[in-house]
């Protein structure tokens, strides 16, 4: 049996995310939950262990650029920085934490069973959708802030070459990560059945990222999906109005494979393209792990006796988190596994920007949300 190119994407897509919603399960490696530690409690080990998954993946796509497995180069549909992105960074930190787990984080614990995850993919499919209204806005306003044009990595913007600049991130991530190394500090004391220590579980991450990059010529994301599968659904109901919406039939996704000889285009309207090629498998394959995983330790369970300002909690999560990723745009995963790897400096506003959006909605889910349960 021959495999075309969709076919590979698709399969692909699947295993990335199937593998990597078990291993994100059995570590409980969730970027919520690391901001959520570190704001609430104080507690840095998972914020390490996101620090060694970055110097890992920038390793390793670093090397296989210069081996020549990497053609496309800056990955598509990175773009120059803009305040946009800051800004959509810092609201999908808050909404992040006021959900309970990031896009992939939410996924594989909807799999668990997790009811606050399932509101909060409802959000995400909302907020996403939403945004289509104020498209128009947002892009005249991310257009008019963009700060270097035509520079998308920070090597571009220094006119130096691309390992040169890796090298010098490598040297200044490297020194805190060995000592990290050296010291222990990745290590998380748990008792669990089945538990896998989170830097174990960074390591077949970032490995997990690179074989995206190399196959489909992407890093993992998800988000656009979302937006398209809200404007399917609201094409039902209000066919009108989503081809009013100049947003849905935009599409900014379009590059050519030369590994697999085939060309993706795709955006957020209602049809099946490539972004569904890819993005659909994934998100299946995130949930089906996590759906494993759990049953696997006869921990899958749904239980609905979840507080009511948790559950809305996870929906107004959702919620943010689906809006910002379309006015970042893009999510966490798509910037910080993807694009800060390879100095992007979207990602790089993106991630600063998510610092003080977690820190404002730790305050908010401890001193609102988890103090009226």
């Amino acid at each position: 049996m021959t495999f075309s190119g969709e076919w590979i994407t698709g399969l692909t897509s699947l295993v990335i995310g199937c593998l990597a919603g078990l291993v994100m399960h059995r570590s409980d490696f969730c970027m919520a939950g690391m901001m959520r530690d570190l704001f609430l409690f104080r507690r840095y080990t998972m914020l390490k262990v996101l620090m060694l998954l970055v110097l890992v993946n920038m390793i390793l796509t670093e090397g296989f650029r210069l081996y020549g497995w990497i053609e496309l180069f800056p990955y598509p549909a990175f773009g120059p920085p803009a305040l946009s992105n800051l800004l959509g960074g810092a609201l999908f930190g808050f909404g992040m934490v006021l959900a309970g787990g990031c896009v992939a984080g939410t996924l594989y614990k909807m799999g668990s069973g997790n009811v606050i995850s399932m509101f909060a993919f409802i959000g995400l499919l909302i907020g996403s959708t939403l945004y289509a209204e104020f498209h128009g806005a947002w892009k005249a306003f991310s257009d008019a802030t963009v700060f270097t044009p035509g520079k998308i990595t920070l090597a571009q913007l220094l006119g130096v070459s691309q390992g040169a600049a890796v090298l010098g991130a490598l040297v200044i991530l490297g020194i805190p990560v060995l000592y990290w190394w050296k010291t222990g500090a990745f290590v998380r004391r748990s008792y669990a059945a089945g538990y896998l220590q989170p830097w174990k579980a960074a390591l077949i991450i970032a490995l997990l990222v690179a074989i995206s990059v190399i196959i489909i010529g992407v890093p993992l994301g998800i988000t656009t999906s979302y937006a398209k599968f809200g404007s399917w659904f609201m094409s039902l109901v209000l066919p009108e109005h989503v081809r009013e919406l100049a947003y849905f039939s935009t599409m900014p996704f379009r590059y050519a494979n030369p590994l697999l000889e085939i060309s993706y285009s795709g955006g957020p309207g209602p049809g099946y393209d490539g972004i569904a090629l890819i993005q659909y498998p994934l998100i299946f394959g995130l949930v089906s792990g996590g759906l494993i995983s759990s049953a696997s330790l006869g921990e899958f369970r749904i239980y609905f006796k979840v507080p009511l300002p948790q559950l809305a909690s996870g929906l107004l999560g959702g919620v943010l988190m689906g809006l910002a990723a379309r006015m970042a745009p893009s999510c966490n995963i798509w910037h910080l596994l993807g694009g800060l790897p390879i100095l992007v400096m979207q990602s790089m506003l993106f991630g600063i920007g998510l610092l003080p959006g977690a820190w404002l909605g730790g305050k908010f889910l401890s001193g609102i949300v988890l103090k009226n349960n």
